[in-house]
């Protein structure tokens, strides 16, 4: 047995402990030479390997195919496949016997309802069943090479769900869109969610609430997500085929913070506008000195332009920068941390200087210094979500390109030296302040001689009763045929235009 089983590593004792004559295999004297040597290519290999020998298929496996039957082990050693997997025979079973016909079979991230923790567990697995045949041509049994995706697909189809989530989000105006937007989407998830409910103030309420991470609680099988600082209710059966887990609650809080983040905006829409023009005029001069003028490099022109909403006074979370890197891009920045308050403030302040010094000490694609300002919020405890556009202008012999990243924020406009304006609208990615995100993209386009670029946050658009489209399609509007303004005369007519409706605090950039 010594020999046989000499690279079973962890599983030597439970090999020992396996009465193997009182098994259909007999005693490991009388296997034959290519079971022997089967076992002994399953045991030296790394990769979760089992053999299913004979014709009930009996299994015997090595150290990383443990992982993936769990509680299982060790009574599956030296068991027929029939006994150990009963839940999952009727799929498995007619694919040993045509892989045993020497049709060899593979599939990729085939579901599976598998008892290995004490409960029908939804799992996914790539794997492929191979005859063995000994010299003769007479196959002795099926090798099984399996890798578990079950992580793998679980997590896209939770990073599909959040996506739908947002893009349903994105022009909610009111507590009734909010509901009939949010829900479809949350209750078409049923793997993952089942007997959805949301509850937000009807008839709507603007008292203030502190801005806050989505709390979730779990009783039994039912979660709880109070949203924005307690203003609203998530309430969700979970799926009893799988774990609540660490990465199960985080796709709660996910789902919590896009609501919360939508609640957030709202209030702050509807907010009472009871506040001085002396106190928005002090709110104004504070934000003012976290926010320094912008670097005007030689070759380009840069004018910013901040101000706070009509319902504000108090300082929030919107910025905008612009400066030069030790490598001559021109780098500007416009973003908008959750919240309007002091602290909004000061976290768009610690999350601003952490940009400004990632970017220039360290010399990568815009994408790139997203994921390091994300992984830096992460690692800090900054505990807030932040859209943010970050773009470089890169002057190179005869020709200037615009490079940027998008992170949840609204999209750059581009306006030509002809008069036509062109809104840069990318696929959406998520938001920083997540953890775990998925690549983000790198964007860009060359600029022709003239041509101006406008970065904004999302005050300068979003309009009460107004759907986003039309808000964008307005703002092209406004800037179509203005190509003979320069960077200021820009910004200036788009305050003109819509400060006096804003109902949220506008950053503005613009760089010719």
């Amino acid at each position: 047995m010594d020999d046989v089983f000499e690279s079973a590593g962890s599983l030597r004792e439970a090999y020992a402990a396996v009465d193997w004559a009182a098994t259909p295999l007999g005693p490991v004297s009388s296997w034959s030479p290519t079971l022997i040597a089967t076992v002994r290519m399953a045991l030296r290999t790394r990769f979760a390997v089992t053999l299913l020998w004979g014709p009930e298929y009996v299994l015997v496996y090595n150290e990383a195919y443990v992982q993936m039957i769990a509680d299982k082990h060790p009574a599956a050693l030296g068991r027929p496949a029939r006994d150990v997997f009963p839940e999952i025979w009727g799929t498995i079973g007619p694919m040993l016997d045509k892989a045993a016909g020497e049709r060899a079979t593979w599939v990729s991230d085939l579901r599976l309802l598998m008892d290995r923790h004490g409960y029908l567990e939804e799992t996914f697995f790539t794997f492929s069943y191979s005859a063995v045949a000994n010299p003769d041509g007479v196959v002795e049994g099926v090798i099984d090479i399996a890798s578990e995706t079950t992580g793998q697909v679980i997590g896209n189809r939770r990073l599909a769900l959040l996506h739908r989530l947002a893009d349903r989000l994105a022009d909610v105006e009111d507590p009734a869109a909010l509901l009939g937007r949010a829900l479809p989407v949350l209750r078409s998830a049923p793997e993952d969610l089942t007997g959805v409910t949301l509850t937000v103030p009807n008839p709507w309420i603007p008292e203030p609430w502190e801005p806050a991470p989505a709390e979730v609680t779990v009783d039994g099988a039912v979660a709880r997500v109070r949203l924005g600082g307690g203003a609203g209710l998530l309430t969700a059966t979970l799926s009893p085929h799988l774990p609540v887990d660490e990465r199960y609650l985080g796709f709660l809080r996910l789902i919590g913070g896009a609501l919360s983040q939508v609640l957030d905006r709202l209030q702050a829409r509807q907010a009472e506008r009871l506040l001085t023009s002396m106190e928005r005029a002090m709110s104004e001069a504070l934000q003012d000195s976290l926010l320094t003028h912008a670097a005007q490099p030689d070759n380009l022109r840069v004018a910013v332009r901040y101000r706070t909403s009509i319902a504000q006074a108090h300082i929030g979370g919107d910025w905008y920068d612009a400066f030069q890197l030790v490598n001559g891009l021109h780098t500007v920045v416009v973003g908008d941390v959750t919240g309007h308050d002091r602290d909004a403030a000061a976290v768009m302040a610690q999350i601003r200087n952490m940009l400004r010094g990632i970017a220039y000490t360290v010399e990568r694609p815009p994408s790139q210094l997203l994921d390091a300002l994300n992984d830096a919020m992460l690692g800090l405890g900054v505990d807030r979500f932040v859209t943010v556009v970050l773009g470089q202008f890169r002057d190179e012999p005869g020709r200037r390109t615009f490079r940027w990243a998008n992170a949840g924020h609204p999209p750059p406009v581009l306006l030509h030296p002809d008069g036509r304006a062109e809104l840069l609208r990318r696929p959406s990615e998520i938001l920083l302040g997540v953890a775990d995100p998925p690549a983000r993209t790198d964007h860009e386009i060359e600029l022709a001689p003239g041509a101006a670029v406008v970065l904004y946050t999302d005050g300068l658009i979003e309009r009460r009763g107004v759907a986003l489209d039309e808000s964008l399609r307005d703002l092209t509007e406004t800037l179509t045929g203005r190509a003979d303004l320069d960077a200021e005369q820009i910004c200036d007519l788009l305050l003109d235009r819509y400060t006096g409706h804003a109902e949220d605090d506008i950053a503005l950039t613009v760089v010719r």
